[in-house]
């Protein structure tokens, strides 16, 4: 692909020269700050040039190489660690040679970069060990740059003009160099690099130490970069290890306190694993609470569906993660009709960005409204969280918003009173789709022709009827009965529409969408499979759906495709038109459920486990190739897929208590499991610290065939544990 501005502007197109799905990135996040590293711990340009230290939506560290005499040091290994908090790197010296002869062995010198990110700060370590008989003279380089770019200039889009770069503030005798730029929304932005011993040489692009080494000792340079933005510089940060114990102690905090879930089967556990790690390092916390930002590169903001479906998929152990949503959700709700943000009043936020090019309005995603699902959405987490958690005074205080969000629904999300929710983008440059599968060719009719609008997405009404009976069951733990009956009449008027505008007979499935014309898209796709999610399908017709869902056109082996591949505009590498979701697949797995379609959660957890077991890290990316499984090879990775993406690890969660059937009640102080399942590869889970109402119970469960017992191993509190086979 060119880096140029696809056809149609879609701002949410990642432009790229190269792919990187096989380039093993190393990513770090905390707070507003991430980094995208090679398996070497450099940043460097090439592949989609993602790689980089960015904080609040501009790259302040473009260029981080280290040398070795010169030349690259040797590659032994590198990873993440399981907790996400530190990449660990080990290299070595190559063969050092003078008058032809080798002078230092390969692997005399071992390398070891250890690097986190905390508070807005980089921090990276090496230690050099000498593992020779003899001392040893070597010179360590490190070559480095800011380019200040936009999160939005890194993906591909073109500005005609930006900010001044500073002249370099370099301090040899203190280490110190610092990197600076003033943008057109005249923020000043700063990298400072601290050095730790200061450098033999330093100028404004690198820095040269000169290390004698002994036998059998080792060396140390530390390197702080910190990414300041503002007129004010703020004080050194702290050092390596005050800034390891910091991160640490979070850490221990974190897994002593939370609901945890592990496995017997050692490679179900790491996915497991790998999931919480990368759900804890994709949340920040907000003045609000915490929140899941959406994914790493290109998304680590707030975005307003992402983060729902991310607390709901999540909900039964971690219920405090939707309280942050919720409460940052309603503090950022729509109050008046601003066209160039497809803002009204009531209406959830899609996305929010910091960055320059945000600022100044060069893209509308500043504060951008451009969502037709996060609205009911909201409204359904809402009821969710007060059916797990009976917080009532928190209840009580989103009961406002909740008002506003269905009077949304009712007013300007139904413009034509056809008692249907569609969208139609008023902002020129906001996304033309507005529902989950957003990018600009994602809806179609039969014969490939691009749908028009105003559109009505089927899984939306979905969400609406779910929406409208969370609404209801809100409305009367609040004392509002008849607000509470008339939304239940509403839900149920909606039920009955919806199944004579959208059921296909002879697809046997219902119709993708509904176009400007109230045509139905007679289209095979997963959207259809959300209406599981939310309750709307009728139960015959929901056996059909979750059939067509299964067959050999829309399951790949891995998972359900976005598209069948009988569809004109299938394509397995397509974003939306074939690819396969884990999130998409876990709410569809979920929705089976309720309708007693346990084969096709089990399937479902156990296609997207067998991914995992193929996928670095074990970690699940936004999404993959929806090419079908061959035996003996690994999923087709999907070339600029986010990883970690917040929703994507928490899709395991979901998928969990789909197969187990499994609900928890605060109101009713219960924790039950229906018609539980557990697929082959997990003889047991364990569940501890699963704290209800001011209850805590630990539970061990073990398969028995097709059935599953439930233990109960500690139980603190009044709490019932009920088992309905």
């Amino acid at each position: 692909m060119n880096k140029t501005l696809p056809l149609g502007g879609d701002p949410h197109h990642v432009l790229a020269d190269s792919s990187v799905a096989d380039d093993r990135t190393r990513v770090l996040k905390h707070g507003d700050t991430f980094a995208v590293f090679d398996h070497l711990g450099h940043l460097k340009p090439g592949g989609l040039g993602e790689e980089g230290l960015y904080h609040e939506g501009t790259r302040y560290l473009s260029l981080l190489i280290l040398e070795l005499d010169g030349q690259p040091p040797f590659f032994l290994g590198s990873t993440v660690r399981d907790q996400n908090d530190q990449l660990s790197v080990a290299l070595t010296n190559p063969d050092r040679t003078r008058d032809g002869r080798v002078e230092i062995p390969l692997g005399t010198l071992h390398l070891a970069v250890r690097t986190l990110l905390w508070q807005g700060v980089c921090h990276w370590r090496l230690r050099v060990r000498n593992h020779g008989p003899a001392p040893v003279d070597t010179t360590i380089q490190l070559r480095f740059r800011a380019d200040f770019a936009d999160i939005f200039e890194v993906r591909g889009m073109k500005r005609t003009a930006r900010g001044h770069d500073l002249s370099p503030e370099i301090a040899p005798e203190s280490g110190r160099v610092v990197l600076g730029y003033v943008g057109l929304d005249e923020q000043k932005r700063r990298t400072v690099l601290r050095f730790s011993p200061a450098p033999a040489e330093l100028v404004a692009d690198r820095a040269r130490f000169r290390l004698s080494i002994p036998p059998h000792e080792e060396v140390k340079v530390d390197l702080a970069v910190a990414c300041q933005r503002g007129d004010v510089e703020r004080a050194a940060p702290p050092g390596y290890e005050a800034a390891q114990e910091a991160a640490g102690a979070v850490l221990e905090r974190f897994k002593a306190e939370s609901c945890r879930v592990g496995a017997a089967d050692g490679r179900f556990d790491a996915w497991l694993r790998r999931s919480e790690s990368d759900l804890h390092m994709m949340t920040s916390d907000l003045p609000t609470g915490p929140y899941p930002y959406a994914g790493v590169p290109w998304f680590n903001t707030p975005f307003g569906r992402d983060g729902i479906i991310t607390a709901l998929q999540c909900l039964w152990l971690r219920p405090e993660l939707a309280r942050g949503v919720l409460a940052y959700l309603a503090a950022t709700q729509a109050i008046d009709v601003i066209p160039a943000q497809d803002a009204e009043p009531g209406k959830i936020l899609h996305e929010t960005r910091n960055g320059e090019m945000a600022t100044l309005g060069e893209m509308p995603f500043g504060r951008y409204y451009g969502s037709v699902d996060a609205t009911p959405l909201f409204v359904l987490l809402a009821g969710a969280y007060y059916e797990r958690t009976a917080d009532r005074p928190f209840a009580e205080a989103m009961w406002p918003h909740v008002e506003a969000a269905l009077a949304w629904i009712d007013r300007d999300g139904d413009r034509d009173g056809d008692g249907f929710v569609e969208y139609e983008r008023r902002a020129g440059d906001g996304l033309i789709h507005q529902g989950w599968k957003d990018s600009d060719d994602a809806l179609s009719h039969a014969d490939g022709t691009l749908v028009t609008g105003p559109i009505a997405l089927c899984e939306v009404q979905a969400y609406v009827y779910a929406a409208r009976r969370a609404g209801a069951v809100l409305a009367r733990a609040l004392g509002k009965p008849d607000r509470a009956a008339a939304l239940e009449r509403q839900g149920e008027a909606l039920r009955i529409r919806f199944e004579a505008a959208f059921w296909q007979d002879d697809l046997g499935t219902y119709a993708l969408a509904l176009d400007g014309t109230k045509r139905p898209c007679h289209v095979r796709a997963s959207n259809a499979g959300h209406c599981l999610f939310g309750g709307i399908a009728a139960p015959d017709r929901a056996a059909r759906v979750a059939r067509g869902l299964m067959s050999p056109e829309s399951f790949s082996g891995w998972g359900i495709r976005t598209l069948a591949a009988t569809e004109v505009r299938f394509n397995p590498m397509a974003y939306h038109n074939g690819t396969v979701w884990p999130h998409d697949n876990a709410l569809i797995a979920y929705g089976a459920s309720r309708y007693g379609l346990k084969d096709l959660t089990v399937e479902v957890l156990a296609g997207l486990f067998a991914a995992t077991t193929y996928l670095d890290l074990n970690r699940m990316p936004e999404l993959f190739c929806g090419f079908g499984r061959e035996p003996g090879e690994g999923p087709v990775l999907y070339p600029v897929a986010c990883a970690p993406q917040a929703w994507a690890a928490s899709s395991v969660f979901l998928l969990l208590q789909a197969c187990l059937g499994l609900g928890v009640s605060g109101v009713e102080r219960q924790v039950w499991f229906h018609q539980p399942r557990l697929p082959s590869f997990v003889p047991e889970l364990r569940i501890t610290n699963l704290s209800v109402a001011g209850a805590t119970v630990d539970l061990l469960l073990v398969r028995h065939g097709d059935d599953v017992g439930v233990n109960v191993l500690r139980r603190v509190g009044d709490l019932a544990v009920v088992v309905a086979k």
